[in-house]
Protein backbone atom coordinates (compact mmCIF):
# COMPACT_ATOMS: atom_id res chain seq x y z
CA UNK A 1 0.00 0.00 0.00
CA UNK A 2 1.45 3.28 -0.44
CA UNK A 3 2.49 5.14 2.29
CA UNK A 4 3.77 8.96 1.92
CA UNK A 5 7.11 9.04 3.88
CA UNK A 6 5.96 11.68 6.70
CA UNK A 7 7.91 14.83 4.92
CA UNK A 8 5.64 14.04 1.61
CA UNK A 9 2.71 13.36 3.53
CA UNK A 10 2.77 17.36 4.93
CA UNK A 11 6.25 18.31 3.86
CA UNK A 12 7.52 21.68 4.90
CA UNK A 13 7.43 24.34 2.74
CA UNK A 14 11.04 24.71 2.11
CA UNK A 15 11.27 21.02 0.97
CA UNK A 16 8.09 21.62 -1.22
CA UNK A 17 9.84 24.57 -3.23
CA UNK A 18 12.93 22.70 -3.66
CA UNK A 19 11.41 19.67 -5.54
CA UNK A 20 9.78 22.09 -7.68
CA UNK A 21 10.53 20.92 -10.98
CA UNK A 22 13.05 18.33 -9.81
CA UNK A 23 12.23 15.48 -12.89
CA UNK A 24 11.94 17.35 -15.96
CA UNK A 25 10.34 15.63 -18.50
CA UNK A 26 12.36 13.55 -20.68
CA UNK A 27 11.74 14.54 -24.72
CA UNK A 28 11.38 11.82 -26.91
CA UNK A 29 11.76 11.40 -30.61
CA UNK A 30 8.55 10.80 -32.67
CA UNK A 31 7.68 7.07 -33.74
CA UNK A 32 9.80 6.32 -37.08
CA UNK A 33 13.17 8.89 -36.41
CA UNK A 34 16.21 8.92 -34.97
CA UNK A 35 17.69 12.04 -32.81
CA UNK A 36 18.18 14.81 -34.78
CA UNK A 37 16.31 13.77 -38.00
CA UNK A 38 12.74 14.51 -37.75
CA UNK A 39 9.85 13.38 -40.65
CA UNK A 40 6.74 12.21 -40.27
CA UNK A 41 5.08 9.97 -38.29
CA UNK A 42 3.52 7.08 -40.13
CA UNK A 43 3.44 4.51 -37.51
CA UNK A 44 -0.27 3.30 -36.56
CA UNK A 45 -1.44 4.66 -33.27
CA UNK A 46 -3.16 1.20 -32.16
CA UNK A 47 -4.21 2.47 -28.50
CA UNK A 48 -5.58 6.05 -29.71
CA UNK A 49 -3.60 7.77 -27.40
CA UNK A 50 -1.60 10.50 -29.76
CA UNK A 51 -4.87 11.11 -31.32
CA UNK A 52 -6.63 11.62 -28.26
CA UNK A 53 -4.14 14.07 -26.75
CA UNK A 54 -3.79 15.70 -30.28
CA UNK A 55 -7.81 16.60 -30.28
CA UNK A 56 -7.82 17.67 -26.75
CA UNK A 57 -5.12 20.30 -27.43
CA UNK A 58 -6.30 21.06 -31.05
CA UNK A 59 -9.54 21.63 -28.70
CA UNK A 60 -8.39 23.56 -26.07
CA UNK A 61 -6.35 25.87 -28.23
CA UNK A 62 -9.61 26.42 -30.72
CA UNK A 63 -11.88 27.89 -27.35
CA UNK A 64 -11.70 31.27 -26.86
CA UNK A 65 -9.79 31.38 -23.59
CA UNK A 66 -11.66 32.64 -20.60
CA UNK A 67 -10.59 35.79 -18.81
CA UNK A 68 -8.57 35.45 -15.64
CA UNK A 69 -10.21 35.93 -12.89
CA UNK A 70 -8.51 37.24 -9.83
CA UNK A 71 -9.20 37.50 -5.57
CA UNK A 72 -7.47 38.35 -2.29
CA UNK A 73 -7.89 37.40 1.10
CA UNK A 74 -6.28 37.73 3.77
CA UNK A 75 -6.46 34.72 6.66
CA UNK A 76 -6.94 35.39 10.01
CA UNK A 77 -4.18 32.99 10.78
CA UNK A 78 -0.32 32.16 9.66
CA UNK A 79 -0.65 30.38 7.03
CA UNK A 80 1.80 27.87 5.46
CA UNK A 81 1.06 26.77 1.79
CA UNK A 82 3.30 23.73 2.01
CA UNK A 83 1.52 22.18 5.10
CA UNK A 84 -1.79 23.40 3.82
CA UNK A 85 -1.81 22.21 0.16
CA UNK A 86 1.11 19.85 -0.06
CA UNK A 87 -1.39 17.02 0.80
CA UNK A 88 -2.76 17.69 -2.41
CA UNK A 89 0.36 16.62 -4.92
CA UNK A 90 0.21 13.36 -6.17
CA UNK A 91 4.51 12.86 -6.43
CA UNK A 92 7.31 15.26 -7.54
CA UNK A 93 5.67 15.07 -11.17
CA UNK A 94 2.11 15.96 -10.63
CA UNK A 95 0.59 17.41 -13.54
CA UNK A 96 -2.44 18.51 -12.11
CA UNK A 97 -0.24 20.35 -9.18
CA UNK A 98 3.08 22.89 -9.26
CA UNK A 99 5.19 24.56 -7.29
CA UNK A 100 6.93 27.47 -8.95
CA UNK A 101 10.03 29.19 -8.07
CA UNK A 102 7.79 32.47 -6.86
CA UNK A 103 6.81 30.02 -4.14
CA UNK A 104 3.59 30.29 -5.56
CA UNK A 105 1.59 26.92 -5.99
CA UNK A 106 -1.05 26.23 -9.10
CA UNK A 107 -3.38 23.58 -8.92
CA UNK A 108 -5.07 22.37 -12.14
CA UNK A 109 -8.41 20.67 -11.73
CA UNK A 110 -11.87 19.51 -12.89
CA UNK A 111 -14.62 21.38 -10.72
CA UNK A 112 -18.55 21.24 -11.23
CA UNK A 113 -18.51 24.72 -13.45
CA UNK A 114 -15.34 22.64 -15.51
CA UNK A 115 -11.71 22.25 -15.70
CA UNK A 116 -9.98 25.28 -14.06
CA UNK A 117 -6.30 26.30 -13.19
CA UNK A 118 -5.68 28.06 -9.85
CA UNK A 119 -2.70 30.05 -8.49
CA UNK A 120 -2.15 31.01 -5.46
CA UNK A 121 0.72 32.75 -3.60
CA UNK A 122 1.17 34.67 -0.18
CA UNK A 123 2.15 38.04 0.29
CA UNK A 124 2.92 39.99 3.43
CA UNK A 125 -0.06 37.48 4.77
CA UNK A 126 -2.27 38.05 1.83
CA UNK A 127 -3.36 35.21 -0.36
CA UNK A 128 -3.00 36.62 -4.10
CA UNK A 129 -5.29 33.93 -6.00
CA UNK A 130 -5.72 33.99 -9.80
CA UNK A 131 -7.45 31.64 -12.06
CA UNK A 132 -8.70 30.66 -15.61
CA UNK A 133 -11.30 28.80 -17.02
CA UNK A 134 -14.65 27.73 -16.84
CA UNK A 135 -13.93 26.68 -13.28
CA UNK A 136 -12.22 30.28 -12.42
CA UNK A 137 -15.24 31.40 -10.06
CA UNK A 138 -16.07 27.93 -8.59
CA UNK A 139 -12.13 28.04 -6.96
CA UNK A 140 -12.24 31.48 -6.07
CA UNK A 141 -15.35 31.39 -3.85
CA UNK A 142 -13.77 28.48 -1.85
CA UNK A 143 -10.33 29.93 -1.37
CA UNK A 144 -10.87 30.48 2.19
CA UNK A 145 -11.93 26.59 2.75
CA UNK A 146 -9.06 25.58 0.03
CA UNK A 147 -6.47 27.33 2.99
CA UNK A 148 -7.68 25.99 5.74
CA UNK A 149 -10.19 28.70 6.81
CA UNK A 150 -12.81 26.05 7.99
CA UNK A 151 -10.48 24.09 9.95
CA UNK A 152 -10.72 24.14 14.10
CA UNK A 153 -7.29 23.87 15.25
CA UNK A 154 -8.09 25.65 18.32
CA UNK A 155 -10.29 22.50 19.46
CA UNK A 156 -6.72 20.36 19.53
CA UNK A 157 -5.07 20.04 22.84
CA UNK A 158 -1.16 18.06 22.77
CA UNK A 159 -1.24 14.98 24.74
CA UNK A 160 2.24 14.17 24.62
CA UNK A 161 5.81 16.64 24.28
CA UNK A 162 6.54 15.34 21.22
CA UNK A 163 3.00 16.05 19.49
CA UNK A 164 3.26 19.60 21.36
CA UNK A 165 6.91 20.39 19.85
CA UNK A 166 5.29 19.51 16.23
CA UNK A 167 2.39 21.93 16.67
CA UNK A 168 4.38 24.68 18.12
CA UNK A 169 6.77 24.44 14.78
CA UNK A 170 3.92 23.78 12.57
CA UNK A 171 2.08 26.87 13.17
CA UNK A 172 1.07 27.79 9.59
CA UNK A 173 -0.47 24.19 9.65
CA UNK A 174 -4.16 24.17 8.54
CA UNK A 175 -6.21 21.04 7.27
CA UNK A 176 -7.37 22.13 3.39
CA UNK A 177 -11.19 21.34 2.35
CA UNK A 178 -11.66 20.58 -1.98
CA UNK A 179 -14.97 19.76 -2.07
CA UNK A 180 -13.92 17.57 -5.09
CA UNK A 181 -14.02 13.92 -4.71
CA UNK A 182 -13.27 12.24 -7.67
CA UNK A 183 -10.29 14.20 -7.52
CA UNK A 184 -8.86 13.22 -4.44
CA UNK A 185 -10.99 9.23 -4.96
CA UNK A 186 -9.23 8.38 -8.22
CA UNK A 187 -5.06 8.72 -6.86
CA UNK A 188 -6.15 7.20 -3.53
CA UNK A 189 -7.36 3.92 -5.82
CA UNK A 190 -4.02 4.06 -7.63
CA UNK A 191 -2.47 3.91 -4.31
CA UNK A 192 -4.22 0.88 -3.12
CA UNK A 193 -1.35 -2.41 -2.34
CA UNK A 194 1.28 -0.80 -4.23
CA UNK A 195 4.25 1.81 -3.46
CA UNK A 196 3.58 5.42 -3.66
CA UNK A 197 6.79 5.66 -7.10
CA UNK A 198 4.24 3.29 -8.63
CA UNK A 199 0.82 4.89 -7.86
CA UNK A 200 2.58 8.73 -8.69
CA UNK A 201 3.38 6.99 -12.01
CA UNK A 202 0.24 5.70 -12.72
CA UNK A 203 -0.96 8.95 -12.10
CA UNK A 204 1.52 10.84 -14.39
CA UNK A 205 0.74 8.73 -17.25
CA UNK A 206 -2.72 8.41 -17.07
CA UNK A 207 -3.18 12.24 -16.52
CA UNK A 208 -0.68 13.06 -19.48
CA UNK A 209 -2.10 11.06 -21.85
CA UNK A 210 -6.11 11.28 -21.37
CA UNK A 211 -6.04 14.51 -19.78
CA UNK A 212 -6.57 17.89 -21.41
CA UNK A 213 -4.29 20.98 -21.09
CA UNK A 214 -4.63 23.05 -18.04
CA UNK A 215 -6.77 26.43 -19.03
CA UNK A 216 -4.58 30.06 -18.92
CA UNK A 217 -1.15 30.12 -18.51
CA UNK A 218 -0.28 27.18 -16.77
CA UNK A 219 3.39 26.26 -16.40
CA UNK A 220 4.04 23.48 -18.92
CA UNK A 221 2.58 19.93 -18.69
CA UNK A 222 0.26 20.67 -16.43
CA UNK A 223 -3.06 19.11 -17.00
CA UNK A 224 -6.92 18.39 -15.77
CA UNK A 225 -7.85 15.38 -14.96
CA UNK A 226 -10.11 13.46 -17.39
CA UNK A 227 -13.79 14.02 -17.22
CA UNK A 228 -16.09 10.82 -16.30
CA UNK A 229 -16.63 9.93 -19.52
CA UNK A 230 -12.67 10.56 -20.43
CA UNK A 231 -11.80 7.61 -17.70
CA UNK A 232 -14.64 5.03 -18.98
CA UNK A 233 -12.90 5.81 -22.70
CA UNK A 234 -9.23 4.50 -21.54
CA UNK A 235 -8.42 1.15 -22.75
CA UNK A 236 -7.85 -1.75 -21.02
CA UNK A 237 -4.17 -1.82 -22.19
CA UNK A 238 -3.74 1.59 -21.45
CA UNK A 239 -4.45 1.41 -17.30
CA UNK A 240 -1.62 -2.08 -17.69
CA UNK A 241 0.75 0.47 -19.48
CA UNK A 242 0.52 2.50 -16.58
CA UNK A 243 1.02 0.26 -14.33
CA UNK A 244 -2.72 -0.34 -12.98
CA UNK A 245 -3.94 -3.92 -12.44
CA UNK A 246 -7.78 -4.96 -13.52
CA UNK A 247 -8.59 -4.49 -9.32
CA UNK A 248 -8.20 -0.97 -8.86
CA UNK A 249 -9.08 0.11 -13.02
CA UNK A 250 -12.45 -1.87 -11.98
CA UNK A 251 -12.61 0.29 -9.13
CA UNK A 252 -12.11 3.89 -10.68
CA UNK A 253 -14.80 2.59 -13.30
CA UNK A 254 -16.69 1.62 -11.10
CA UNK A 255 -16.84 4.99 -9.32
CA UNK A 256 -16.91 7.22 -12.16
CA UNK A 257 -20.27 5.53 -13.40
CA UNK A 258 -21.84 6.92 -9.93
CA UNK A 259 -19.94 10.31 -9.79
CA UNK A 260 -22.86 12.03 -9.79
CA UNK A 261 -23.93 10.09 -6.43
CA UNK A 262 -20.16 10.40 -5.02
CA UNK A 263 -19.55 14.16 -5.72
CA UNK A 264 -22.72 15.16 -2.97
CA UNK A 265 -20.62 13.21 -0.63
CA UNK A 266 -18.63 16.52 -0.57
CA UNK A 267 -21.61 17.83 1.67
CA UNK A 268 -22.28 15.13 3.81
CA UNK A 269 -20.38 15.09 7.14
CA UNK A 270 -17.54 13.13 7.60
CA UNK A 271 -18.58 9.55 8.44
CA UNK A 272 -21.81 9.52 5.81
CA UNK A 273 -19.11 10.62 3.34
CA UNK A 274 -16.77 7.58 4.06
CA UNK A 275 -19.90 5.38 4.21
CA UNK A 276 -21.21 6.71 0.91
CA UNK A 277 -17.61 5.47 -0.56
CA UNK A 278 -17.46 2.85 1.27
CA UNK A 279 -20.26 1.57 -0.76
CA UNK A 280 -18.86 1.20 -4.28
CA UNK A 281 -16.78 -2.63 -3.98
CA UNK A 282 -13.15 -2.02 -3.97
CA UNK A 283 -13.29 0.79 -1.72
CA UNK A 284 -12.64 1.03 1.96
CA UNK A 285 -11.91 2.47 5.22
CA UNK A 286 -8.22 3.15 4.01
CA UNK A 287 -9.16 4.67 0.61
CA UNK A 288 -12.15 6.55 2.03
CA UNK A 289 -10.47 8.07 4.93
CA UNK A 290 -7.46 8.99 2.34
CA UNK A 291 -10.33 10.91 0.72
CA UNK A 292 -12.37 12.92 3.70
CA UNK A 293 -9.04 13.81 4.73
CA UNK A 294 -8.91 15.73 1.75
CA UNK A 295 -12.57 16.81 0.51
CA UNK A 296 -14.15 17.60 3.99
CA UNK A 297 -10.58 18.71 6.00
CA UNK A 298 -11.73 15.70 8.69
CA UNK A 299 -9.61 16.02 11.70
CA UNK A 300 -10.83 12.99 13.04
CA UNK A 301 -10.22 10.36 9.94
CA UNK A 302 -7.25 8.93 10.95
CA UNK A 303 -5.96 6.28 8.17
CA UNK A 304 -6.60 2.43 9.26
CA UNK A 305 -5.32 -0.81 7.09
CA UNK A 306 -2.00 1.15 6.39
CA UNK A 307 1.25 -0.57 6.14
CA UNK A 308 3.48 1.63 7.96
CA UNK A 309 1.59 4.31 9.39
CA UNK A 310 1.26 2.25 12.91
CA UNK A 311 4.31 1.55 13.26
CA UNK A 312 5.51 5.15 12.37
CA UNK A 313 3.13 6.55 15.37
CA UNK A 314 3.89 4.18 17.73
CA UNK A 315 7.71 4.14 17.75
CA UNK A 316 6.72 8.32 17.68
CA UNK A 317 4.66 8.16 20.71
CA UNK A 318 6.05 4.82 22.85
CA UNK A 319 8.88 3.19 20.57
CA UNK A 320 7.50 0.44 19.90
CA UNK A 321 7.61 -0.19 15.51
CA UNK A 322 5.15 -3.20 16.08
CA UNK A 323 2.32 -1.42 16.95
CA UNK A 324 -0.89 -2.33 14.92
CA UNK A 325 -4.21 -0.43 14.02
CA UNK A 326 -5.60 -1.42 17.03
CA UNK A 327 -2.65 -0.57 18.96
CA UNK A 328 -2.72 2.49 16.89
CA UNK A 329 -6.32 3.57 17.76
CA UNK A 330 -5.73 3.14 21.60
CA UNK A 331 -2.94 5.79 21.12
CA UNK A 332 -4.65 8.26 19.19
CA UNK A 333 -7.87 7.69 21.51
CA UNK A 334 -6.74 11.02 24.26
CA UNK A 335 -7.04 12.66 20.37
CA UNK A 336 -10.83 12.12 19.54
CA UNK A 337 -12.17 14.40 17.37
CA UNK A 338 -9.09 15.16 16.60
CA UNK A 339 -7.05 11.85 15.43
CA UNK A 340 -6.19 13.02 12.08
CA UNK A 341 -4.59 15.86 12.88
CA UNK A 342 -2.62 14.21 15.54
CA UNK A 343 -1.40 11.54 13.26
CA UNK A 344 -0.16 14.69 10.65
CA UNK A 345 1.44 16.43 13.85
CA UNK A 346 3.72 12.66 14.64
CA UNK A 347 4.66 12.57 11.16
CA UNK A 348 5.94 15.71 10.59
CA UNK A 349 7.94 15.30 13.64
CA UNK A 350 9.93 12.95 11.77
CA UNK A 351 10.67 10.57 14.20
CA UNK A 352 10.32 7.48 11.99
CA UNK A 353 11.43 3.45 12.64
CA UNK A 354 15.18 3.07 11.16
CA UNK A 355 14.84 0.43 7.99
CA UNK A 356 15.84 -2.92 8.88
CA UNK A 357 14.61 -4.89 5.72
CA UNK A 358 15.37 -3.68 1.90
CA UNK A 359 12.13 -1.53 0.70
CA UNK A 360 9.32 -3.20 -0.98
CA UNK A 361 10.15 -3.83 -4.74
CA UNK A 362 8.97 -2.41 -7.66
CA UNK A 363 6.81 -4.17 -9.74
CA UNK A 364 6.01 -2.95 -13.37
CA UNK A 365 3.17 -4.62 -14.60
CA UNK A 366 3.14 -2.86 -17.85
CA UNK A 367 6.32 -4.36 -18.56
CA UNK A 368 4.92 -7.87 -18.48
Amino acid sequence: MATPTPSSLAPRASTLWRMAGRFPPRPRAPYGTSAGAPCPDTRPDPTGARSFRAATRAAAAAKPQTPARSRTWTPPYQADLGLILGVLRRGPGDPAFRLTQDRAVWRASRTPEGPATLRVALRAGRAEATAWGPGADWFLDRLPELLGAADTPEAFTPRHRLVADSARRATGLRLTRTGLVLESLIPSVLEQKVTADEAYRAWRRLLTRHGEPAPGPAPERMAVMPDPRAWSLIPSWEWHRAGVDDKRAATILRAVRLHSRLERAAGLPPEKAAALLEAVPGIGPWTSAEVVQRTHGAPDAVTTGDLHLPGIIGYALTGDRTTDDAAMLELLAPYAGQRHRAARLILLAGRVPPRRTPKMPYSDISRL
